[in-house]
């Protein structure tokens, strides 16, 4: 199988659709929002969700009052989106197919926020997260803002601890391959492993991000230490003051980095 068809098969079968709801908000999508509300303007601002899978942030924001055009690789995930979209009446959020790398559906200066909430890290070329990243710029009005996720360098290995894998010479051999490039790769397409992807340290997040033209703000970790800790949500508060503490110091200790950054 092929990163391509690999990455196909893995969102294929509706994981995504409940992975940060299912149970309650997951600590990932309560830290994002949280980081989110301290840099997004006042509603209703423009606000375009590349990525934005079957639409969890999306509908949050436009719940809020923003304008929010969501756009996805994944078929599966924008019919979900629309579905979701359907459900609230009054709000303004659309759902299309799209790719972050060619966003020319869009018009030059027209948003006010981006949201680069998964693609940077399913972009495994350098050149590709860069492209993505101008046309991120590219669309927002001067002094609007971008959010972009990528996923630690060090996930594969503090999972496997944790949980662990490491015993299993299939997942030592990932986790090998994630320290020593970045390149994640799961060839026996094992749902718990992830999918095709690229794991980025800090400082390759930030060149990415300048590379395009675009200045960072902040650049944090998103669930800190406690997020691997299976403590979510019986201590929520200890797991939240943990992510505060790490989140400027130690971003790399987080499953997810947050670059935000200005046009």
């Amino acid at each position: 199988m092929d990163d391509a068809d690999a990455f196909a098969a893995h969102y294929a079968i509706g994981y995504e659709h409940d992975r940060l709801t299912d149970g309650g908000d997951a600590l990932e999508l309560v830290r994002t929002h949280e980081l989110l509300e301290a840099i997004l303007p006042a509603t209703p601002a423009d606000v375009l969700d590349v990525g934005g899978g079957p639409g969890v942030y999306a509908a949050r924001l436009a719940r809020a009052g923003h304008r929010v055009q969501l756009v996805d690789v994944v078929p599966l995930h924008v019919d979900q989106a629309r579905a979701v979209a359907a459900g609230l009446p009054g709000a303004q959020f659309t759902a299309t197919l799209g790719d972050a790398r060619d966003l020319s559906a869009f018009a030059d200066e027209t948003a006010d926020v981006v949201l680069l909430l998964g693609p940077l890290y399913h972009l495994t070329e350098r050149s590709d997260r860069v492209r993505a990243l101008e046309e991120a710029r590219r669309v927002l009005r001067p002094g609007g803002v971008v959010a972009a996720a990528a996923v630690s360098r060090f996930a594969s290995i503090l999972d496997g601890t944790v949980h662990e894998r490491l015993g299993d010479p299939r997942f030592v051999e990932i986790v090998e391959r994630d320290l020593r490039e970045g390149q994640h790769r799961n060839p026996d397409n094992e749902p718990e492993w992830f999918t095709t992807a690229f794991f980025h340290r800090p400082e390759d997040l930030r060149a990415e991000v300048e590379e395009a033209g675009l200045r960072i703000e902040r650049l944090v970790g998103v669930e800190g230490p406690g997020g691997w800790l299976a403590r979510w949500p019986e201590r929520a508060e200890l797991v939240l003051q943990a992510a505060r503490l790490a989140q400027d110091a130690a971003p790399a200790l987080s499953a997810h980095l947050l670059a935000i950054a200005r046009r």
